[in-house]
């Protein structure tokens, strides 16, 4: 057996040879690839640990240039730095930078451009709050600027997300819908409107639910009176809601129950609104889920009534 090593195509190649024809002609195939396969991996581990070595200096550099930019009081170098993060989508790192210099720029030809910035900082980080009250201090000082509508959109966003769950309370959300029914106002053809159009739905859709869950909740818990009120107002507040169908029919069973539990004086004239409420509800929703039971209720009531029409 004889063999011999060479570079080969880049590759260190080391091949064996033997002197008869045998079923072991394979091995200098395979001798050559675990070789190949050691050298290569060797490579791979040094080339690996060269590439980490690399990325940690580049890093370090680049914390390091961070680290006296903040430190520096050269108020260029931190914008010029800061708008670079900013590109770089390093937001926070960008703001940190900008913080630090937005009132030494004030008055200057550089502001409006640097405040923008700043206050999409707090949009990208979703620091909402600021990012509202920032983008709106934009547009009041620069109103002829061409990010104004942007800004004024995104502010109204911005406090769209402020909005809390529908159990809640909801002053953060009637403010943004606020927000949002004025930017729609100013900008009935902006590239925004779909978007405000639909931040419109969502949270109108939240003041229906909770709405609608506060009047069924007085059903709940046996205050009829209130929960007949809450529908009534449900229903001349939300004419188009998703929930009418419900709260036509649980304003109905509410008019029943305080009816049937009512003293005498007062029974009859409830019972007769109730029936009322019925009469409405099965003309808006002949087909509805809740007709059987509502055709069971009324039946009891025509009973009760039927009483009075006996007596007199």
């Amino acid at each position: 057996m004889s063999y011999f090593c060479c570079i080969k195509d880049s590759q260190f190649v080391c091949l064996y040879k033997l002197k008869r024809q045998s079923p072991s002609l394979g091995l200098n195939y395979i001798f050559k690839i675990h070789i190949n396969s050691v050298f290569l991996h060797l490579v791979k581990k040094f080339m690996k640990h060269l590439f980490y070595t690399l990325l940690l200096f580049v890093s370090l550099s680049a914390c390091s240039e961070y680290q006296k930019a903040l430190k520096s009081e050269d108020i260029s170098t931190k914008f010029k730095l800061g708008e670079q993060l900013y590109n770089e989508g390093k937001f926070s790192k960008a703001n940190k930078l900008f913080v630090q210099i937005v009132p030494n720029y004030r008055g200057k030809p550089q502001a409006e451009k640097l405040m923008y910035l700043y206050a999409n900082t707090f949009y990208e980080m979703k620091d909402n709050y600021v990012a509202g009250y920032q983008f709106e201090r934009f547009a009041t000082s620069y109103p002829k600027s061409e990010k104004v509508e942007e800004a004024l959109y995104k502010s109204a966003e911005s406090y769209s997300r402020l909005s809390r769950v529908f159990s809640k309370d909801q002053t953060e959300t009637n403010e943004a819908l606020a927000k949002l029914q004025n930017f729609i106002n100013v900008y009935p053809n902006s590239q925004y409107i779909d978007k405000a159009n639909a931040l419109v739905k969502d949270l109108q859709y939240k003041l229906e639910k909770k709405a609608f869950s506060t009047a069924k909740q007085y059903n709940t818990i046996g205050d009829y009176k209130a929960s007949i009120s809450s529908f009534d107002n449900f229903i001349i507040d939300f004419p188009g809601t998703s929930f009418r169908e419900e709260a036509l029919y649980y304003r109905y069973n509410s008019a029943y129950l305080l009816g049937t539990k009512s003293v005498e004086r007062k029974k009859k004239e409830r019972l007769e609104t109730a029936k009322s409420y019925y009469n409405a509800f099965k003309k808006a929703y002949p087909e509805s889920k809740f007709i059987k039971d509502s055709d069971d209720l009324v039946k009891e009531i025509d009973k009760e009534l039927e009483q009075y029409s006996t007596k007199s």
